[in-house]
């Protein structure tokens, strides 16, 4: 009981101790917690009683209680503040927890159990219901009903796997360290604003390289300073940067471990009895086909590349008077500007200013929450997080009574992986007495020096609200059961509430509140405002592209049978023609993402899911109308959207709760308008 992860939280919310929370805790509170639900799980099957949803569903429900609290714990802090410590934990626990699930999900008898009371649950209430339906599920997609030796076999496959896709995430994380651009002198970062330049400064400090200046990388293909970087040679150095990421040769290189993952999950799929690794994570999915994602897919590419070389001709004839008669990758972004500003008079990288985090983040997120929800904030300096730079903030709902904890932890730093996230430290349910929720958004924010303001880009701002919408999610879902809580939906359908929360970014009242100029207070030009809302549908062949590009290519390898997958030995070679045979082989436009810093589909979970963000674009967009339609940011509207569908989790099967909130099922063709596909 000295672990601190082995015991109820008596923070607020439950709120993880983490001053209290050494690195040297972790595993102990690991091997103890999967020892504990062992013991659970084991009595379960030794019951001489029949199986009933209590002693068989409600007790599952109720196991593992010290093991929510510690993976909790300790997967939020790897992911955002990890160091060599924790990163060699996490590479012992994969293949412990992945031995762990198996046990329980491969265990023949208490399947058998489960199966029992899956043919009684008619007479249970829906929650119950669906829970029942969801474990079967379950089971029978993880194997459990496969014979001895099948099950067996699974179990080292999964080991293996585990293993495999710690590896690539640590390889890239250090890869994108390692591969951060260093400049010698500010020249060569001309375009840069102070802030920008400030931030990469600081980079460099922290690095041990003063005088210089460090561009870090993010996640995804190319660079935000691709857009303002007036010298071609630093941009094509950050892009080839950025492109090297895994494959580079070296210790960190992860194409061997991208073959071995595509391998061994095509070999999995087939002994599950499904023709490859697309086809078993489908079926449990909205899509329920991969043929009806291939058909979305192959429908969206052919306009969207068509837009794309158009606007490629667009910018070629700007950039022809630089000298430059071949727009190349690392020119796209810093063209499109320029042609954003010919054409609309609109320049991105000029609101900057009136972008300040804070106030982006109170007068912007909070205040649309507040008005379309009812919520509060408040937040609490006196609660510790796992970071300074992780503040915490207290949510109240409209009549003042507890939602839980929003924590936002907005800057970059080495010691935190790319991109951008939500995870649930604590999750609403009342069958364990737990109320409310504690969630975290992460982004990589550059940090600028001491005393300078934090502004963000328009893509940053965006991605805040985004962020959100995942976090909404899991403070409004009210479930019974722990399994059901919060984000627990299909993959494909998770993304829909966080893509309707970035329309909030640019409605009128909200927009107005808080894009002031961190200095003046001058609220953003209203010619700008109008100019931004007339390029919405400005660049969006690149866009659609890029992303395209990578929903293939992570189908492409995930679409191999066992024996096609044995057959493939170079991973650039296969992408390339992945995505010559999808028609999405535009040079100037690499995939967002490529295989060997693909962490979504290698490492993310998203594996032959990255098609799930415009799978779910297509509600996002559908219910964006709506909104139009009836009135806006009105309560009522808000309430309509948090109880029939924030509100339930995953306790509904998620198309039906669509067709609860909208009336009918969604429409493709507000996706086409948006995204200029008609």
């Amino acid at each position: 009981m000295s672990n601190p992860l082995l015991r109820p939280s008596t923070l607020p919310y439950g709120l993880p101790p983490f001053p209290d929370i050494r690195d040297e805790h972790y595993l102990p509170a690991f091997d103890a917690a999967f020892a504990e639900q062992r013991a659970e799980v084991d009595a379960i099957v030794a019951l001489d009683e029949p199986a009933t949803f209590e002693n068989t569903i409600v007790a599952l429900e109720k196991s593992g209680q010290n093991l929510r609290r510690v993976e909790a714990a300790f997967y939020n802090v790897s992911s955002s503040n990890s160091n060599p410590v924790l990163d060699d934990i996490e590479a012992q626990i994969a293949p412990l927890y992945a031995a762990h699930r198996d046990a329980i999900q491969l265990n023949a008898e208490l399947f058998a159990r489960i199966r029992t009371v899956y043919a009684a649950r008619h007479d249970l209430d829906p929650e119950a219901r669906y829970l029942v339906e969801r474990y079967h599920v379950e089971g029978v997609l993880a194997g459990a009903g496969l014979d001895m030796d099948a099950r067996l076999q699974l179990a080292a496959y999964n080991a293996q796997l585990a293993e495999l896709n710690t590896r690539f995430d640590q390889n890239l994380q250090a890869d994108t360290v390692e591969l951060a651009v260093v400049f010698d002198n500010a020249d060569e970062l001309d375009g840069l604003d102070a802030g920008q330049l400030s931030a990469t400064a600081e980079a460099a400090h922290e690095r041990g390289l003063d005088g210089k200046y460090v561009v870090t990388l993010i996640l995804f293909t190319g660079h935000p300073f691709l857009t303002q970087l007036t010298n071609r040679a630093s941009r094509e150095r950050i892009m080839a940067a950025s492109r090297a990421r895994g494959i580079h040769g070296g210790e960190h290189d992860n194409q061997q471990t991208v073959l071995e993952i595509a391998r061994i999950r095509a070999k999995r799929a087939e002994l599950l009895g499904f023709a490859n690794h697309s086809a078993w994570v489908a079926a449990d999915s909205t899509a329920k086909d991969p043929e009806a994602i291939a058909r979305m897919l192959g429908t969206l590419a052919p306009a969207a590349v068509r837009n794309a070389r158009n606007e490629a001709d667009a910018l070629r004839d700007i950039a022809v008077a630089d000298g430059i008669t071949q727009i190349e990758a690392w020119d796209w972004g810093f063209y499109t500007e320029k042609a954003r500003q010919a054409k609309y008079s609109v320049d991105t990288a000029a609101m900057k200013p009136y972008f300040e985090l804070d106030r982006v983040l109170e007068d912007g997120v909070f205040f649309a929450a507040t008005r379309l929800y009812g919520i509060t904030f408040s937040e609490r300096p006196d609660l510790v997080s796992y970071h300074p730079d992780a503040r915490i903030w207290e949510v109240f709902d409209e009549d003042r009574s507890a939602l839980g904890l929003f924590i936002g932890d907005y800057y970059a730093r080495d010691s935190k992986r790319g991109g951008a996230w939500m995870n649930s430290l604590v999750d609403q349910n009342t069958l364990l007495g737990m109320d409310h929720a504690v969630v975290v958004n992460n982004m990589n924010i550059p940090r600028p020096a001491a005393g300078e303001p934090t502004l963000l880009t328009f893509d940053e701002v965006e991605t805040a609200f985004h962020e959100f919408g995942h976090a909404l999610h899991g403070l409004f879902a009210h479930v019974r059961y722990p399994s059901l809580a919060g984000t627990n939906v299909a993959r494909d359908f998770v993304e829909f509430p966080s893509q309707v929360n970035e329309m909030l970014m640019l409605w009128p009242e909200v927009l107005a509140n808080y894009a002031k100029h961190y200095q003046s207070g001058e609220p953003l030009p209203p010619e700008w405002i109008e100019a931004l809302e007339a390029s919405t549908g400005f660049n969006q062949g690149f866009e659609t592209t890029e992303y395209l590009a990578a929903s293939l290519l992570d189908q492409t390898w995930h679409r191999l049978s066992a024996k096609g997958a044995e057959g493939v030995s170079d991973v650039g070679s296969f992408a390339a023609a992945a995505l010559a045979a999808a028609g999405v082989d535009v040079p100037f436009i690499p995939p967002r993402y490529a295989s060997t810093y693909f962490q979504h589909t290698f490492s993310g979970g998203y594996d032959a899911g990255y098609y799930s963000y415009i799978w779910s674009e297509v509600l996002d967009a559908d219910t964006v109308e709506w909104f139009i339609d009836n009135g806006g940011l009105t309560r009522a509207n808000g309430e309509r959207f948090r109880q029939r569908l924030l509100g339930v989790g995953g306790s509904h099967d998620p198309l039906d709760a669509y067709r609860s909130f909208r009336g009918r099922d969604a429409v493709i063709e507000p996706l086409l308008r948006r995204r200029g596909l008609e």
